[in-house]
């Protein structure tokens, strides 16, 4: 006999029984919705049985584990289908990822929508075929040959990196097609249920664009019809809120091959990223901030000193100046250092804020690209704080209440991450604890909650990442604290104590959109165009009905400009209707149509966006209330 400890509850079973077979003992409809297990923490596959003590959970596609195996598996039932209707297609590899999965294939050519079509109706044959999932093993060498004879370059390429280990290989297989895999994986084929392919593309294979170009098909999967159908409904909501498509429509901002990842902000977009920016200049005010700005291109010894060079130099951009090397910095910490060194420091001083909004620059792959979410050139809406150890803990709590002020404002929640120390690492491991120790205390001393992404903090320290949802319940990493014991001290950084000795002071970096480019990005999707008043680029569009309301439409745009309200006058020759629609699809927030009955009552008809009809007020009446919104940043 075995004991099992499920939920706290200790039973008993007949060694060797399965985890299905507890879960069936359990209840059947656990059984039926269940995906996979965890054996003292580790995740296998739901046969897998129980010869010993241990501590069973019984997950299901409500669980992230579960939801992987489930995609995981239905990546396979792609792979089989792709292989059965293009049996001269090469297997690269079809992982679970974030709503969904892909898998990468070699074909002559590329995958069509009519492919899809025939792709998803296999799926379903094989679905239906309901065939039993069944794990194995070979010896790297074996499993080299099976391949090789087989001409699946790309798993020969998988296994020998395998080989040295020593270690037997993993299959899958699942009637007539195998594969290479650790799983773990659900009992059959027939236990998805729902599933769509969402897009072909090329991808390099490895992500490496010296490799050759792949095609990938993406595709999701969920346990019930109506859940996939939901999702799908997001997706295509998503690509109506797509920042690039509104950038062009609404004139805000785009991208050109001339200059990859490198934004162009046309008028409206400039608006826009200007009344961003000068929301932060208030909110770092009342901060007490203090605001910089350091040099673009910097000497290599700097970025030596820093570390820089060594850990992050295939990302910077570089440059050579009378002989001498040079970067384009990636990040605006070294120029803060620099000011702080300027001359001696006091405790008395500390915190000393500074903050800046940078220009950097990074060497983005081509590939990671992507609109205004992953660029190589940006505004980097930094501060660093120079401090000392006894001050962290409150710093770090007014820094989240910021953050809490900047998210809330524009209805943003958010979820923490803190990321521990990596591999590639400066400082030892005691600075690293005491450092990690510190962020979490102080973040949890203000009733918050996080979760531990272990390996992924910065080279030089520790970081609070906070996570924004949006609108759509996608989540976005903006804003960031980062706790460095390192930096300061590469540079000799001093303040003198209140024991009359000096110190080195410790540094934290801090973003609050994280950059303003990404960040305006993820606002655009988030409002889906459709800005607040206080940020739309044009506030009111007066539309005069006939030639002859066109002086008093321009009179009353003066009227707005001068009480701080951005409006236009649209004076062509079209009919009202058409310019109402189109100002309607340009998102503006306020449309004033004017014609004899307004003049002659002195009054304007204001319609607002989202609302189909008109209201009559006087001009006063509609500045202050256009003001009263504007200045109370109100979002609706």
């Amino acid at each position: 006999m075995v004991k099992v400890t499920i939920r706290d509850d200790v039973r008993e079973f007949e060694n060797g029984i399965s985890a299905y077979e507890i879960a069936k003992s359990i209840s059947d409809g656990l059984a039926r919705v269940a995906c996979v297990c965890k054996i003292d923490g580790e995740v296998k596959d739901l046969r897998t049985a129980i010869d010993k003590d241990c501590a069973l959970e019984i997950l299901t596609f409500d669980d992230d584990d579960g939801k992987r195996t489930y995609r995981h598996t239905a990546s396979h039932i792609l792979a089989q289908a792709v292989k059965r209707l293009f049996p001269e297609a090469k297997l690269a590899i079809g992982p679970a990822i974030e709503n969904g999965f892909y898998y990468d294939f070699d074909v002559e050519k590329p995958f069509t929508p009519d492919d899809l079509e025939k792709i998803e109706a296999e799926m379903k044959k094989i679905i239906k075929e309901n065939l039993p999932l069944e794990r194995f093993e070979m010896t790297p060498a074996e499993a080299i040959k099976y391949y090789e004879d087989l001409g699946e370059i790309y798993k020969v390429e998988l296994v020998r990196e395998h080989a040295d280990k020593g270690e037997n290989i993993s299959f899958y297989k699942q009637g007539e097609f195998t594969e290479l895999c650790a799983g773990p994986h659900l009992g059959s084929t027939g236990k998805v249920k729902a599933f769509k392919l969402t897009s072909a593309t090329g991808a390099y294979w490895r992500g490496n664009e010296k490799n050759k170009m792949l095609q990938r098909i993406y595709a999701t999967a969920f346990t019930k019809k109506e859940d996939l159908e939901a999702y799908l409904e997001a997706i295509e909501e998503a690509k109506k809120r797509d920042h690039r498509k509104l950038g062009r429509e609404l004139g805000l901002y785009v991208l050109r091959d001339e200059a990859p990842g490198m934004p162009f902000f046309l008028p409206n977009g400039m608006i826009l990223r200007n009344t961003l920016i000068d929301y932060w200049h208030q909110v770092h005010k009342k901060w007490d901030y203090l605001e910089i700005s350091t040099p673009q291109i910097m000497k290599r010894s700097l970025w030596e000193t820093s570390g820089h060079w060594e850990h992050y130099h295939d990302d910077m951009f570089t440059t050579v100046i009378e002989d001498e090397d040079f970067a384009i910095k990636p990040m605006n910490c070294p120029g803060s250092i620099l000011v702080y060194d300027l001359e001696p420091h006091s405790y008395k001083e500390l915190p000393l804020r500074y903050g800046e909004l940078g220009r950097v620059h990074r060497n983005e792959l081509s590939g990671a690209l992507h609109g205004l979410f992953r660029v190589r050139c940006f505004t980097q809406d930094d501060a660093h704080i120079l401090l000392a150890p006894e001050q962290i803990t409150d710093e770090v709590v007014r820094i989240a209440q910021l953050f809490d002020e900047v998210y809330g404002l524009f209805g943003l929640p958010y979820e923490i991450e803190l990321s521990t120390m990596p591999e590639d690492h400066i400082g030892s491991e005691e600075d690293w604890e005491i450092a990690t120790n510190a962020l979490a205390n102080a973040i949890t001393s203000v009733g918050k909650t996080y979760i531990v992404n272990e390996g992924d903090g910065a080279f030089y320290g520790p970081k609070l990442d906070f996570h924004i949802k949006d609108s759509l319940g996608r989540t976005w990493q903006c804003g960031t604290i980062q706790l460095d014991y390192q930096l300061p001290g590469r540079f000799n950084l001093e303040y003198t104590g209140s024991d009359g000795e000096k110190h080195t002071p410790v540094m934290i970096h801090r973003v609050v959109f994280g950059s303003v480019e990404r960040f305006l990005g993820v606002i655009t999707e988030h409002f889906a165009g459709a800005f607040p008043l206080w940020l739309s680029p044009e506030q009111v569009r007066i539309l005069p009905i006939a030639d002859r309301h066109h002086d008093a439409a321009a009179e009353i745009n003066s009227k707005l400009d001068a009480a701080g309200i951005r409006g236009t006058v649209d004076t062509r020759s079209e009919k009202t209707g058409y310019k109402i629609r189109e100002a309607v699809m340009k998102k503006i927030p306020y449309i004033i149509v004017l014609g004899d009955k307004d003049i002659e009552n002195g009054t304007v008809s204001v319609r607002r966006r989202g609302e189909e009809q008109s209201a009559a007020m006087t001009l006063d009446e509609f500045i202050a209330m256009a003001k009263a919104d504007i200045d109370s940043k109100k979002i609706w």
